[in-house]
């Protein structure tokens, strides 16, 4: 790794944050870490106790207390890289102190799956508009990859896109671990829509099961899923993409079915009726899948993409729909 390229900041206090942070600590490359998070009482916690009080506080987190702070713009000068992740709903609120001074010279790291609202735009598209970043000094994360399986340290595979794949392959060699395998793409687009689609297709899986479908109509649900995401990222940005590949595929498939999803237990609360305020608080988790829908729609009426899967999601979350009803309809749909 570059000398340049050693001193990193993670935006973050949430779960993913956490895992990010694990495995930069488990990488051996030669790095200096430094972790911002809004809550004061968290950020004492781990000053303390070496452990992120509300999310994986199983993992061990062993930074020097000077590096843990809540304040941000003095740990953004110290580093080389920025990796943000918080939801991507809160992140202008998280750098309202930030200039695009702060961040010139800097290299950008989103692991934010997830939309700015209002502007409805990537986080790509929001960084170069609002702080002048170039798509060669960005990259994003992306899975399939729940951070307690992190946190479990059971295999994971990530991708890291890049408009510069020498830089993408730069950060990778700083998450590589035993358990980390990495993957490099110039997808930007793709990887971040896919990202931000397969959280709305995980809420309706998990609608899917909270209103009793079985395993069989999942299983159709997803296959359609994959080529409606297809469609889509095709229609806002055409190259030439292979959608099996882990990061679209394989993060919709770990996104729809698994247990550790948040964006499917959201959905499978909706679909048992719970509201969306009652679901939001029992889970005391942001699904971004629920932001993500919203600007979809908007953004889709540019484009005008099939998307049915994504309107049925829409209708029940922003429309007040009935989930039975829609997810009939949707069946009607599906092949």
């Amino acid at each position: 790794m570059d000398k340049k390229l050693n001193k990193i900041t993670v935006v973050g206090g949430g779960s993913w944050a956490t895992a990010n942070i694990k495995m930069l600590i488990d990488n051996t490359t030669e790095k200096e870490i430094f972790w911002w998070m809004r809550n004061a009482e968290a950020v004492e916690h781990l000053q303390k106790f070496a452990r992120n009080p509300h999310y994986l506080s199983s993992v061990a987190i062993k930074l020097p207390e000077q590096n843990i702070s809540t304040n941000l713009k003095p740990l953004i000068a110290a580093s080389d890289i920025v990796l943000l992740n918080v939801p991507a709903a809160f992140l202008k609120d998280a750098l309202k102190d930030i200039t695009a001074a702060d961040l010139k010279g800097k290299k950008i790291v989103s692991a934010i799956k997830g939309i700015v609202p209002d502007e409805n735009l990537i986080i790509a598209e929001f960084l170069h508009q609002k702080y002048d970043i170039s798509f060669d000094d960005f990259m994003v994360i992306s899975g399939p990859c729940h951070a307690e399986e992190v946190a479990l340290e059971k295999l994971s595979y990530l991708t890291i896109a890049s408009g510069d794949t020498e830089l993408a392959a730069q950060f990778a060699g700083m998450i590589n671990t035993r358990y980390i395998k990495t993957n490099i793409s110039d997808d930007i687009y793709g990887t971040e829509y896919g990202a931000v689609l397969k959280n709305v297709y995980a809420i309706a899986s998990g609608i899917c099961h909270g209103v009793g479908y079985g395993d069989n109509f999942q299983a159709v649900l997803i296959s359609n899923a994959i080529r409606e995401l297809e469609r889509f990222v095709a229609a806002v940005h055409p190259i030439d993409r292979d959608i099996k590949e882990s990061a679209y595929l394989g993060d919709l498939l770990v996104t729809a079915y698994s247990q550790f999803s948040r964006n499917r237990t959201f959905g499978n609360m909706i679909g048992k009726g719970y509201t969306v305020t009652s679901a939001q608080l029992e889970m005391n988790m942001v699904a971004e899948g629920y932001y993500a829908v919203n600007c979809l729609h908007e953004v889709n009426k540019q484009y005008g993409v099939s998307i049915p899967i994504c309107e049925a999601v829409y209708a029940i979350l922003y429309q007040k729909r009935s989930p039975v009803i829609e997810m009939r309809n949707l069946a009607e749909k599906l092949s």
